[in-house]
């Protein structure tokens, strides 16, 4: 074929001859269409592009001016056209509605609320909280770029939505799963799905069981008067100051390990000097390393840099191994012996309460499985009632009247003064629910120092939550039980001050509150089963320690936070144990 200026050439693609008269009838389109390219055999170049500056293509056509910038626009549309569509996306995507609220905070270029973060990082808590009380719907939410997006709220409405309304979308994190799975492996705590449902119908059924709550009832006890009384009696006469943390954790550790497998550690046991036995320390001190060294994973700015210190075997995963270590062979050893037990005997259990015993009889679980109900409930039972009474005791400290109000129903209750029938140390079941002044004490203590601060899941699908905060998928969704304990839109004006009476009916009964405004216990289908163990535990502690005895703080100024799997008080709690030497009046 040949073209304008006589020659053929093959494999080139060329623009034909127009007639003149066409010239002044092509518009920008096909003039753009003819100058498009001309090809070789492996690149395509714009024919249009020497003709920009003033320059004839062989074979082509003599560009005029007009033509040129005609040619100059049709090319800069075209190569504004994906941008354009990228910001028409942009702009679609970033709907107001789905912005990030920062909620009086300055949001930086870039990084947004980032710097807002790193600079109350190591008081993040109380920040938080500070932040959502100012929020007219108490939420705040972040997306940082590179990092994954999150919303903080403490709106009871928020919390419903998550926790039960819309559960399915919002599960444990991945992220946070495998963060502990070293530790509490595929336990309730740190599993969803088929492998949280199974556990979760176990213990659920187990803890419906009066046998249970009666061996529950026979550990605290036990623990009470062999242990507890005689401690704190020895201190008084000493004039020994006594850190209260530290006795309220070893305490709660001797008795969660009864309860959920039948073993003593004998963690409060003392020698003469005072001082736990050297094996219970060793395996106690090992849980708290285990517990620290996850929390420094959490910490870490660079959320995956934990796995490179333990491939490499540096601290703190080095001493996280250790400790691992010596946490799961105490928890293999009383699985084998569980089971050797239950193998003598020809039972699945051998005929005992405690809760692994129970669990044997479920079905057929592998010592793995076994292990993790085990390291699960460690975790559960120890730092959550004596991260709460620990706050307790400070605050009923601080409120003399408080003090009074509760030694005066623990009397009445008992029906005898200190001089009367001393005969029982400890009181039954029946008698610590009638002690609905020291519930609602405990309550209203949990209400503003929670032992679980905040807790958080992972959202599935972009979802808005009722207030209108939008949530994306793969965002972090937390609640924070410690701030909403300071909202005032909750609570009242008074939200911030210690006043067990708000719990109170005009008959002076204790009146739960929703779990969706008070999630202490959390709230929906992962609700905790053990709460009435824990008021059983704790009732038992405070009734039999306040009756005998009277406690004063000796740190001075108000504690400080220590946020960890609790909230521990920073420090321990330097106390002054005395005899109660008088007697309240039963009015």
């Amino acid at each position: 074929m040949k073209f304008a200026g006589g020659e053929e050439r093959p494999g080139q693609c060329v623009r034909p001859a127009v007639e003149p008269e066409l010239m002044n009838r092509r518009d920008w389109a096909s003039d753009l269409v003819l100058n498009k390219c001309y090809s070789s055999q492996n690149h395509v170049h714009f024919g249009s592009t020497p003709a920009f500056f003033g320059m004839r293509m062989k074979g082509g056509l003599p560009m005029q001016p007009r033509q040129i910038a005609m040619d100059l626009s049709s090319l800069q549309l075209v190569l504004l056209l994906p941008f354009l569509t990228l910001l028409c996306l942009l702009f679609l995507r970033h709907d107001p509605k789905k912005q990030p609220r920062a909620n009086g905070l300055k949001a930086y270029p870039l990084v947004g609320i980032l710097p807002h973060l790193i600079k109350n990082q190591h008081r993040f808590l109380e920040w938080s909280a500070a932040v959502l009380k100012r929020s007219s719907t108490h939420t705040m939410s972040f997306k940082v770029p590179g990092l994954t997006g999150g919303v903080i709220t403490a709106n009871p409405a928020n919390v419903e939505h998550v926790l039960k309304t819309n559960f399915a979308n919002y599960p444990k994190s991945e992220v946070t799963m495998s963060t502990m799975e070293d530790f509490l492996g595929h336990g309730i705590f740190n599993s969803d799905g088929e492998q949280w449902l199974w556990q979760r119908k176990a213990a659920s059924y187990e803890f419906s069981k009066r046998s249970l709550r009666s061996f529950v009832v026979d550990a605290v006890r036990s623990e009470v008067v062999d242990r507890l009384l005689p401690l704190l009696d020895r201190v008084a006469r000493d004039g020994r100051t006594l850190d209260v943390q530290d006795v309220l954790e070893r305490f709660a550790f001797d008795s969660i390990c009864r309860v959920a497998f039948g073993e003593d550690p004998a963690c409060l046991a003392a020698d003469d000097e005072g001082a736990s036995s050297r094996q219970s320390a060793e395996f106690m001190r090992a849980f708290d390393d285990v517990e620290d060294g996850i929390m420094a994973r959490f910490m870490s700015p660079v959320k995956s840099l934990w796995r490179v210190k333990r491939l490499l075997n540096l601290e703190p995963e080095r001493r996280l191994r250790e400790a691992l270590n010596t946490v799961h062979g105490y928890a293999d050893r009383i699985v084998r012996q569980r089971r050797e037990k239950g193998d003598a005997a020809g039972l699945a259990r051998g005929g005992d309460d405690d809760f692994l015993s129970r669990f044997l009889d479920v079905g057929e679980h592998s010592d793995a499985a076994l292990r993790d109900v085990v390291t699960n409930f460690l975790l559960a039972g120890r730092d959550t009632t004596s991260a709460a009474l620990t706050w307790f005791f400070w605050l009923v400290s601080t409120r003399p009247d408080v003090e009074a109000k509760i030694v005066r129903e623990i009397r009445q209750v008992r029906g005898a003064s200190i001089q009367g029938d001393t005969a029982r140390d400890t009181f039954s079941f029946d008698e610590l629910r009638e002690m609905h002044y020291l519930h609602a004490a405990i309550t209203e203590s949990m209400r503003l120092y929670p032992p679980v601060a905040m807790d958080s899941q992972c959202c599935k699908q972009d979802d808005s939550l009722p207030d209108g905060t939008f949530v994306g998928k793969g965002w972090i969704t937390t609640y924070s039980a410690y701030a909403m304990g300071r909202v005032e839109d909750i609570w009242g004006g008074d939200c911030e001050e210690f006043r067990p009476e708000r719990w109170l009916g005009e008959d002076g009964a204790f009146r739960p509150e929703c779990p969706f405004r008070y999630p202490v216990f959390h709230a929906g289908p992962r609700m905790c089963l053990g709460k009435e163990m824990a008021y059983i535990q704790m009732k038992s502690i405070v009734a039999c320690a306040f009756e005998k005895f009277r406690f004063r703080f000796l740190g001075g100024e108000q504690p400080g936070l220590l946020l960890s799997f609790t909230l521990r008080m920073k420090g321990g709690l330097p106390m002054q144990v005395n005899k109660r030497g008088y007697v309240v009046k039963v009015t």
